[in-house]
């Protein structure tokens, strides 16, 4: 097993101070090959590090001294050193299968690995885990974890991800829970599969089974139009409608028995049916605001006059991992949320021009979003009153189907809708849309054919960014 290598050592770290450089590879913390970036976590977070260093053929020791809790202030390579666990689960609905050709090769590795839950939000099956790892995760407290249901039916579960063991893993979940380890849940809802009746089911197997999970997040299918799986179809308004009402529904009966509402519908499905989003309070502090579930609402309360709306919870690797590396869908972005929010009412916009020539500040503006963040963005932009400021939904004709939420926008799309646009206007970027500067498909933001600034996916960003022209 090869060791973590280090990319980056932070300017006056104790890292740096011990002579720590990229490029090094660490074969051992404390004479043990740490298997991850939770277990390097672990081991390096007392005052004293020893390490065996690997550096252009030689091995040498190296001590780092810093204060007991102090980061190392150096970022490896990888989450996972021993190899992630892949998925062995076959579900119709998988993205992954739905992905094109000639993408980078990272976006086709699918994982169910219990230590990407807890680092980055991923879901997990629990098809794979063993007693190992749910000793590890007792222990070691990797909480939270975010678990796939789908149902709670044996034989549907096992159905929909076509693996026999489907039909049993939800026992960990419920060790997981004895064990005090704080889980979210989530179902994708397939159309003829598993709402209506199953989708009742599952959510009364929640209530008598699986009760203390933290949330759980009722989400559309994605299709792209790549998909070869016959029984995967979109949702009607008509179905889309009855999910949210048996949802709701059952939200009725969780709040009387729980004293909360605990399943939550994806703000997709009001979006599909036509129907306004609940307020805000609905939502029992946006914890699965990354999964969509409340995300326009509190986008919303953000783009306020005050600024201040609700902060959603962040993932296991924003609260304590250092040295992970920025990857995942929870990951930060230039210009994060986080940033926005501590900036304080009266800070510049979080926007970032990545192209050396920019419009004049007092030229019109264009926001960019995709087909579902639309119908969310336009009012906001239109409550300013400024009549040249404008919304610019991206159709994704990369992935096709119904897929139109701006974190999957691409920049062959992206860039379609700009070359109709005019030269001289500001165009702002979401930064989820991005990761490390660059589309999903590969483009860089530099070879937009007009420059844009990247602006936190925050609503008091995308406010401060438009009154600052």
């Amino acid at each position: 097993m090869a060791g973590p290598q280090i990319v980056a050592v932070a300017s006056g770290s104790p890292a740096e101070r011990a002579g720590l450089r990229p490029g090094d590879e660490i074969a051992a913390i404390a004479g043990e090959a740490p298997r991850d970036v939770i277990r390097w976590q672990l081991l390096s977070d007392g005052p004293e590090v020893p390490l065996d260093v690997q550096r252009a053929g030689d091995r040498f020791a190296l001590v780092v001294h810093k204060r007991d809790g102090e980061p190392l202030g150096a970022e490896v390579d990888a989450a996972v050193f021993d190899g992630v666990q892949t998925c062995d689960n076959h579900c119709e609905f998988c993205f992954v299968h739905q992905l094109p050709r000639g993408m980078r090769r990272s976006l086709y590795l699918k994982d169910d690995d219990y230590r990407l839950s807890f680092l980055y939000g991923n879901f997990t099956t629990l098809t794979r885990f063993t007693e190992l790892d749910f000793e590890r995760v007792v222990t070691e407290r990797l909480s939270p974890l975010y678990v796939s249901i789908h149902s709670t039916d044996p034989d549907v579960r096992a159905a929909i991800l076509q693996n026999r063991r489907g039909a049993v893993s939800l026992r960990w979940l419920r060790l997981l829970l004895d064990a005090g380890i704080e889980v979210h849940g989530q179902v994708v809802v397939c159309p003829g599969v598993n709402d209506g009746d199953v989708l009742a089911d599952t959510l009364a197997g929640v209530l008598d089974r699986f009760c203390e999970l933290r949330s759980l997040c009722v989400v559309p299918l994605g299709l792209s139009r790549f998909n070869r799986q016959s029984r995967m179809r979109l949702h009607t308004p008509a179905e889309a409608a009855a999910v949210v009402d048996l949802v709701e529904s059952w939200q009725s009966v969780f709040l009387s028995v729980l004293g909360r509402r605990l399943a939550f519908v994806a703000d997709e499905y009001y979006l599909m049916c036509g129907r306004g989003f609940p307020p805000a309070a609905h939502y029992e502090g946006f914890e699965m605001h990354e999964d969509g579930i409340g995300m326009a609402r509190a986008f919303e309360t953000e783009f306020g006059e005050d600024g201040h709306g609700p902060t959603p919870p962040r993932s296991g690797f924003f609260a304590w991992v250092d040295g992970a590396p920025a990857d995942g869908y929870r990951a930060p972005r230039q210009g994060s949320a986080a940033e926005a929010v501590a900036a304080g009412p009266g800070a510049a916009p979080v926007a970032v021009s990545l192209k050396p020539r920019r419009p004049a500040r007092d030229a019109a503006v264009a926001v960019l979003t995709g087909t579902l963040g639309a119908p969310v963005v336009s009012p906001l932009v239109a409550s300013l009153g400024r009549r040249d400021a404008r919304v610019l939904p991206v159709e994704n004709r990369f992935f096709g189907g119904n897929i139109g939420v701006t974190g999957l926008m691409v920049g062959e799309d992206v860039a379609r809708v700009l070359e109709g646009e005019p030269a001289g206007d500001r165009y702002l970027l979401p930064d989820v849309c991005l990761s490390r500067g660059r589309f999903l498909d590969g483009m860089d933001v530099g070879d937009l054919p007009r420059p844009v600034e990247v602006v936190a996916t925050h609503g008091r960003a995308l406010r401060l960014a438009l009154e600052s022209s």
